[in-house]
């Protein structure tokens, strides 16, 4: 028995010796932050290309923490990963009375970066949450042209099927003599908010007609964004004359290679886009098959998918200011969830200068990511 004691003893004496090695060997380290320098650190930080990596730099330590929101790096980074916010003037906390750009004193300063450091936080992190991705197109607004309306108008393009009953469902342009005529297909997102990641397109194959021609397109580009009208203009009204000017557009993407085929195509963007506004342009550039009974030029589509997801909740406003290309962004930490459903959607009007809110589901609260990794800098002011 007495030998089972002192082995105990031992072990509890190689163990305090092992706290106490580690403790000396902590005391010799230093941060690195404070050995490279503010502008070494920096230049390290800054590389960071994950918000989530990025809000755990921030967590180490309040001389951290200073330095990521200082730099305002989070805002850097949002930036990176999604230039369409680059005309993004103000952030707006909903419930502070100040903007990022607010403040007289250094004190009030300093509570400007750790608030625009908390909303590109939170933003960035919803941007890059990995959730379903879904269908979506909220409504069709207009086409360039139609051939027959009502019957060939751009509302076919989001029926699943290129047949309805007996009738065929599918869009199409009118007959033009100079195949480089472009055609464009403008839509309603679910929210003013969007993720984009692809873009499916399905041609129509004629089937009634001799040789069943496809009238595809050559290549095809996506345009997002917002209208600068106060309302959207008449969906599928022929002979309107083109609307591209009453739209600001914050993304234009590369031109795909369309095939002549009758299938689902897929677009995949070079990154995920945030459409900011919630309008989304198809341009199908170029065409290729002739209609013989009138030796015309078509384009005709029989569905579209937008795959992505909506940035869901009231959570985030966004305002564009009128007459010009800046945006303000408005965050509501403290508000309820809307139902995850995005078929409630509203269907409001698209273009105001008044905020819209984003009826959509976010990414948990960034709070319970970092509960216990660092303490905040004040009793009443939340880490991010």
């Amino acid at each position: 028995m007495l030998g089972y004691y002192q082995l105990l003893l031992e072990i509890a004496i190689d163990s305090e010796r092992g706290a106490v090695k580690r403790l000396e060997a902590m005391e010799s380290c230093r941060d690195f932050v404070d050995w490279l320098g503010p502008d070494a650190s920096s230049s390290v930080f800054i590389l960071l290309d994950n918000p989530t990596d990025l809000m755990s730099v921030s967590a180490v330590s309040r001389s951290w923490r200073r330095l990521v929101i200082a730099n305002r790096f989070c805002k850097a980074l949002c930036f990176r990963m999604c230039p369409e916010f680059s005309n993004l003037t103000f952030v707006v906390e909903a419930c502070s009375a100040l903007t990022s750009e607010a403040g007289s004193s250094s004190c009030a300063e300093w509570k400007n970066l750790e608030r625009e450091h908390r909303v590109y936080s939170y933003l960035s992190r919803s941007i890059t949450s990995v959730v379903r991705k879904r269908d979506c197109i909220f409504r069709a607004i207009r086409a360039s042209s139609t051939d027959n309306f009502p019957i060939e108008s751009i509302e076919n393009t989001l029926v699943p099927s290129n047949h309805v009953g007996m009738r065929s469902s599918y869009w199409s342009s009118e007959g033009q003599s100079d195949p480089e005529v472009p055609e464009t297909l403008t839509y309603r997102l679910l929210s003013e908010l969007c993720v984009v990641n692809e873009i499916l397109i399905q041609p129509f194959e004629a089937y009634f007609q001799p040789e069943n021609p496809i009238y595809s397109a050559k290549t095809v580009r996506f345009r997002m964004g917002h209208s600068r009208l106060p309302l959207e203009t008449s969906i599928g009204i022929q002979g309107e004359a083109s609307a591209d000017n009453n739209y600001e557009w914050t993304y234009i993407s590369p031109e795909f290679h369309m095939l002549q085929e009758n299938t689902l195509q897929s677009f995949k963007l070079p990154r995920p886009a945030v459409c900011v506004g919630g309008i989304l342009q198809i341009e199908l550039l170029g065409r290729v098959q002739v209609q013989q009974s009138d030796g015309l030029y078509y384009i005709c589509v029989c569905h579209v998918k937008v795959l992505g997801h909506s940035l869901k909740t009231r959570h985030f406003d966004v305002d564009f200011i009128k007459a010009s290309r800046e945006m303000v962004l408005t965050w509501r930490p403290e508000a309820e969830d809307c139902s995850s459903d995005d078929s409630e959607a509203q269907d409001s009007p698209v273009g105001h200068v008044t905020c819209v809110t984003s009826r959509t589901a976010m990414a948990p609260p960034l709070s319970e990511y970092f509960l216990g990794v660092a303490e905040s800098t004040s009793d009443d002011e939340p880490l991010l």
